[in-house]
């Protein structure tokens, strides 16, 4: 298990986009020497196309365009993103996945010590192929690697960059979690992108065992970053309420079946003491 504390300071956020890199860690038994920053959501779209979308060459355009084409075609047939209005992927898709590059490229170059023009990034739980697809297309000399563990979306993704005709980018079907502990994929990357994906400590898990030392990792986070702050229900508290919920199901499902056959559910005894014990076990989560 990835191990990793580190104390976060009081963050200013911009109304726009916001990052922040954290303190470096103290090392318990394995420590994460990267840099991390989160992104937020921009709603500035008007002066954002100016600034992003419109500063891609004619070529890279076309092949956004073309992306975005394909995305509502096979959006039609299987869930890839709840937008389903051209004008509105632009804005809240593109042009919030070009908006990670800026501060991606001076946190790179100012934290990592290395060159900006050969990033080797992965995108992690890439879904539609945001943001990593996009990526790839605003920055041709890097090489994106979208990671997915959904066959369909492998198979949409696999014919969006035939389509855009792009030689930057592979499709590579696994859970993050699993892949982390594959010596082909562990700190493997110099950046790590995740977009809406999961909260902020799951997705740590997930991500930085496969970012290099000495690497970024970018969390796109949503334009409240209270959401990161807010308390959690108790491990022990929750188990309980869902194991109340499956047994009044199954006390339901049982007395149908006693009507149906006249006959007594005794499956559901197997529930019951789980639930007593539970109980019983309740505070040691507290």
């Amino acid at each position: 298990m990835l191990v990793w504390r580190s104390i976060v300071p009081n963050i200013q956020f911009s109304p726009g986009n916001f990052f922040k890199h954290l303190p470096a860690s103290t090392p318990t038994s394995i420590c994460c020497p990267c840099n991390i920053i989160i992104t937020g959501t921009l709603f500035t779209t008007r002066a954002l196309r100016s600034s992003y979308f419109e500063s891609l060459a004619s070529h890279q355009k076309d092949q956004v365009h073309l992306y975005v084409d394909t995305l509502l075609q096979w959006n039609q047939r299987m869930n890839l993103t709840a937008v389903t209005e051209v004008n509105e992927v632009m804005e809240r898709h593109i042009e919030d996945s070009l908006a990670i590059i800026p501060p991606m490229r001076s946190s790179y170059a100012s934290h990592c010590n290395d060159s900006v023009d050969s990033i080797n990034l992965v995108d992690v739980g890439s879904g539609a192929g945001l943001p990593g697809l996009i990526l790839a297309i605003a920055c041709p000399d890097w090489k994106v690697t979208l990671l997915e563990s959904m066959n369909k979306r492998c198979v949409f993704l696999e014919n969006a960059i035939g389509l855009a005709g792009l030689s930057n980018v592979r499709v590579v079907r696994g859970r993050a979690e699993n892949l982390g502990q594959d010596l082909c994929f562990r700190e493997k990357f110099d950046v790590a992108v995740a977009r809406a994906v999961a909260e902020m400590r799951i997705l740590a898990e997930y991500c930085l065992p496969l970012v290099r030392v000495g690497g970024l990792f970018v969390a796109a986070k949503g334009h409240d970053p209270q959401i990161l702050n807010l308390p959690r229900k108790k491990s022990g508290t929750s188990i309980l309420a869902n194991l109340r919920r499956h047994l009044a199901f199954l006390s339901w499902l049982g007395c149908q079946i006693f009507k149906q056959n006249r006959s007594k559910p005794i499956f559901l005894s197997c529930f019951r003491p789980c639930l007593r014990k539970l109980k019983m076990q309740k505070e040691q989560f507290k």
